[in-house]
């Protein structure tokens, strides 16, 4: 009897592991495979009858007596026959679930054939353009953007030295120093105009503060389309404990408060507008905060306007501290002063907008900005890497090609900080030592086919929530670390069009490519450039 089971086994193991549908071919599709699917299932079937006629005789013969046990081997053949078919019948239902999911992305796949079936394996590059390209345009940027930045620096410290000094200490709020983030402070900065983003954190008067409430916070009733933002609530010192109303409320010069002196100044309360608050809520408001600074910095500029020989004009009215430095040669330096409330001792940052979105709904919830922990990562990975690694040549590539091909096509739901993102999860993937500069034309591949599966997946998560690949000498706080993952994406699951325009953008990039590189590169002679940053140079000093 043993054997006979142990015999019934082998046939079921064997049919599952021979079974046609179980182990496709990776590189066809079920309709082609319908002939030789049924042949192999006939071949499979005429197996299991001979095994199936063989283990009879094998059973009629293990016991003298059979008609006692006829009975009670039948009732067993059926048992195991019905165990059979109830497993066949469950491989073949997950299969067909199977198959169902892997047909689904052909829709998606449709949409990146549509312009020729460019890829990026299939993109032609010519190295020697490639490093021409490279060699020339990092040059640029070497030399001229620590000139830049140098500029910026002083010129930021001098507008918001004479914007602290209209300011109120008793009632306006208090502006720090700012940092530098993004592309001209990771030196990877190679499309111009000059473009430099600083963030100028500031905080309420005495005696409030700000209390935050993220999207990851335990019972936050953050709506899904605003993950990765948080809300910034204005509070008096002493609100959430006492509620001392001292300072709120009149109660005579007889009453005296146990929680502050005689001789300490009492604080009035502030209307919401006062604190740039939204209407009839203790909500921090994008919009109110954006209106202070942009009248503030035009107020600090008039004051200091007469030591400078050049021209700042505001380039966004929409946008707090987008401003256009314009010489007399001509030559043109944006500059983003961002406002922002630093997220309690941490480099996190909410950000009354980002550079590249001017148009943020003016609610009460702002995005939270990682920048700086962006940039250190980068610093991270460039003392780790190979000497002249290629992975900032990567990215000075990728979003060249995709500023190109968005003054030819236009905009499209793709962005640098998507690249920058792509870049970096590879960075987290990949061994340092494949960053060689030898290697740069496989790792630029790499970056755009791992563009080209996020696109055709919608799903691209953010580098640093909820990511445990994140070194811990990056210092992302826990509870960032410890989030949910948040896909930068997500826009595009929920809206078919932009996905599909973003997909021809992506396509017409990769077919363009060559021709880009090739016709940009001659333009950096080297007398030309000698003579740009002499140029640069002597402006910005004087």
């Amino acid at each position: 009897m043993q054997g006979a089971i142990a015999r019934v086994c082998v046939v079921v193991a064997a049919a599952i592991l021979n079974r046609p549908l179980l182990f496709p071919q990776e590189n066809t599709t079920l309709p082609d495979q319908d002939e030789e699917l049924m042949a192999r299932m006939r071949e499979h079937e005429e197996r299991l009858e001979m095994e199936q006629a063989k283990l009879e005789r094998e059973l009629s013969q293990l016991d003298p007596k059979p008609e006692e046990t006829t009975s009670e081997e039948g009732y067993s053949w059926y048992f195991w026959s019905a165990v059979s078919f109830i497993i066949f019948f469950t491989i073949e239902m997950c299969r067909v679930d199977l198959a169902d999911t892997e047909m689904r992305p052909a829709d998606d796949e449709d949409i990146f054939s549509e312009s020729g079936s460019i890829t990026p394996k299939t993109m032609v590059l010519d190295k020697n353009i490639l490093s021409n390209f490279c060699d020339k345009c990092t040059y640029t940027s070497a030399h001229e953007n620590w000139r830049v930045r140098e500029f910026v620096e002083g010129f930021a410290d001098d507008l918001l030295e004479s914007l602290r000094s209209m300011c109120d200490r008793e009632a306006d709020m208090e502006v720090g120093d700012f940092v530098g983030i993004g592309s001209m402070f990771e030196s990877w900065k190679v499309c111009k105009p000059l473009m430099c983003d600083l963030v100028v954190p500031f905080s309420p008067p005495d005696p409030y503060s700000f209390q935050f409430h993220l999207w990851c916070s335990p019972n936050s009733d953050m709506p899904p389309d605003m993950q990765g933002c948080g809300k910034i609530k204005v509070t008096r010192f002493g609100e959430s404990e006492d509620g001392c109303v001292c300072g709120s409320a009149n109660l005579g010069e007889d009453v005296l408060c146990l929680l502050h002196s005689r001789n300490e100044a009492i604080k009035v309360d502030r209307s919401p507008d006062e604190l740039l608050c939204s209407k009839n809520t203790p909500f921090l408001a994008k919009d109110q905060v954006m209106k202070w600074f942009q009248i503030s910095v035009t107020k600090a500029w008039g004051r200091i306007s007469h030591k400078y020989d050049f021209e700042v004009t505001f380039r966004n009215l929409d946008a707090a501290g987008a401003l256009k430095i314009r010489f007399r040669s001509g030559k043109v330096i944006v500059l983003n002063i961002i406002p922002v409330v630093q997220l309690e001792d941490t480099d996190a940052y909410f950000v009354s907008h980002f550079p590249s979105d001017c148009d943020s709904s003016p609610g009460p919830h702002w995005p939270l900005s990682f920048a700086v922990y962006e940039r250190n990562l980068l610093k991270h990975f460039t003392k780790r890497l190979p000497q002249n690694s290629c992975h900032l040549h990567c990215l000075q590539v990728v979003t060249f090609l995709h500023r190109k091909q968005t003054g030819l096509t236009g905009k499209s739901a793709l962005t640098n900080y998507h690249i920058k993102t792509a870049l970096m999860h590879l960075l987290l993937s990949k061994r340092s030592s494949v960053w060689g500069i030898g290697s740069m034309e496989h790792r630029l591949r790499d970056v755009l086919s791992f563009l080209q599966r996020s696109l055709q997946e919608k799903r691209l998560h953010h580098v640093l929530i909820g990511n445990s690949k994140v070194p811990e000498e990056v210092h992302v706080p826990k509870l960032i670390r410890k989030a949910e993952p948040i896909n930068l994406f997500r826009s595009l699951v929920l809206q078919t069009e932009l996905y599909a325009a973003t997909v021809r953008h992506f396509q017409e990039m990769l077919k363009n490519a060559p021709v880009l590189i090739q016709e940009y590169t001659p333009h950096l002679s080297n007398g030309g450039l000698h003579h740009s940053l002499v140029e640069s140079a002597a402006e910005m000093d004087h």
